[in-house]
């Protein structure tokens, strides 16, 4: 008999090979991804490049504003990424030292978070990530086993691509057919009439919210994807395969390692991400200054800040640094599939209008305190929900369809 006939059938990662690390920073980043996309709940959506388009910029908006675009905007996507790669290269090594080989299971788990990223991103959230994360996880898995820093290479080049693309983008744009320019300020700062059809539509039911939700969504998976979430994501999933392969995700190089990680990160990043809120505002906003070029200073410094937050918290669990959150942490951490959807659904309950209809009626103040209220929510309802469970309800579901049969789901 074949030693692949007579391995052990493929079966998801058990609580004791968990990488208590990547959970932590898992949790993090899935908390911390809620503070910029309350902001694409609760508001238009052209209001997301461009903070003026829409309800008035005035008292606190700017401040919180610039506050979230410095220390989060694009930070906690990218962790994310990172995180993603990082689990694919994790189950590629887990099966083949099983005797299995991975890719059939690879390419169904990825199917069916294409399948659960499609229903969230028309039925819940346009600004859901899933549809993205499983494209590019087909594109990137071929080369998983690449040594490490071919991995980061390959993987920092493709972040790095879009620098040029975008200075290419902003500098030609006085030579594009004017008919061109004048349809991307219409999409930068759309008219009155636009903007009063949007709030009107997600004010109204779920028919009136797809109407609506369904052409942003489609824009972003198209015309989007190639412009900026191939090349990012799919690059910091390459960088993810490469840090897991180093230990670096697993808390396992020097303390001197990661505070050199974290000091030259966001010492480089924030001044970066700061100057690049200070030049939009310097340029009112103005989609010839802001749409490109101010864009690139965050798309940079970001690079160094959310490095210097994986460092920091890896620090944190070399350390035992606030223990019974670190906990807390990989508890929602481990249900984060489960957790951004809740959150899609906690905050479409709040400002469409199938729950409370606060569609640009809520202020950034407010906002932030809804993001506050989640995070407590998930914070303790994650502990509880595993210490009766196995895995999260939709972990449940994608693991059970990625090995084809239920998996035993409570515990004891």
């Amino acid at each position: 008999m074949s030693s692949a006939a007579s391995a052990p059938p493929a079966t998801p990662v058990t609580t004791s090979e968990r990488i208590a690390s990547i959970d932590v920073l898992r949790g993090f980043a899935v908390l911390g991804i809620l503070v910029v996309n309350v902001q694409g709940f609760g508001r238009v959506s052209s209001a997301y490049m461009n903070p003026t388009s829409g309800s008035a910029f005035e008292g606190s908006e700017p401040w919180i504003w610039a506050v979230v675009y410095v220390l989060a905007d694009t930070k906690f996507i990218s962790i994310f990424s990172v995180l993603f790669g990082a689990g694919i290269a994790l189950m590629s090594e887990r099966a083949e030292s099983r005797g299995l080989s991975g890719t059939a299971l690879h390419y169904r788990r990825q199917l069916w978070l294409l399948v659960i990223g499609l229903a969230h991103v028309y039925l819940v959230f346009h600004g859901d990530v899933l549809v993205a994360y499983a494209v590019c996880g087909f594109l990137v898995y071929p080369m998983r086993n690449l040594r490490a820093r071919h991995l980061l290479w390959i993987g920092g080049s493709a972040v790095a691509f879009v620098v040029p693309l975008w200075l290419y983008a902003g500098l030609s744009m006085p030579y594009w057919p004017e008919a061109d320019r004048l349809a991307l300020a219409a999409d930068w700062a759309p008219p009155q009439e636009v903007l009063d059809a949007e709030i009107e539509g997600f004010r109204g039911g779920p028919g009136d919210q797809l109407a609506v939700r369904a052409p942003i969504a489609f824009a972003l998976q198209t015309s989007a994807f190639p412009f900026f979430f191939l090349w990012r994501a799919g690059g910091l999933m390459l960088v993810g395969m490469g840090f897991y392969k180093l230990g670096v995700l697993a808390a396992a190089r020097s303390a001197a390692f990661y505070r050199r990680m974290a000091i030259i990160g966001i010492g480089a990043g924030l001044p970066l991400a700061a100057a690049g809120a200070q030049y939009r505002f310097h340029h009112g906003f103005a989609f010839e200054k802001a749409m490109f070029q101010g864009a690139l200073f965050n798309y940079v410094g970001s690079i160094g800040v959310f490095l210097g937050y994986l460092a920091l918290l890896m620090l944190a669990v070399r350390h035992g640094w606030l223990a019974g959150l670190q906990k807390r942490l990989a508890a929602t951490g481990r249900m984060a599939l489960t957790n951004y959807v809740a959150q899609g659904l906690i905050c479409g309950f709040i400002f469409y209008g199938h729950g409370l209809g606060l569609f640009e009626r809520v202020q950034a103040p407010g906002r932030v305190g809804i993001v506050f209220g989640i995070w407590l929510l998930q914070l303790f309802w994650s502990p509880w929900w595993l210490q009766r469970f196995r895995f999260g309800p939709l972990e449940w579901l994608w693991r059970s369809a990625t090995y084809v049969r239920l998996q035993p789901m409570k515990r004891g």
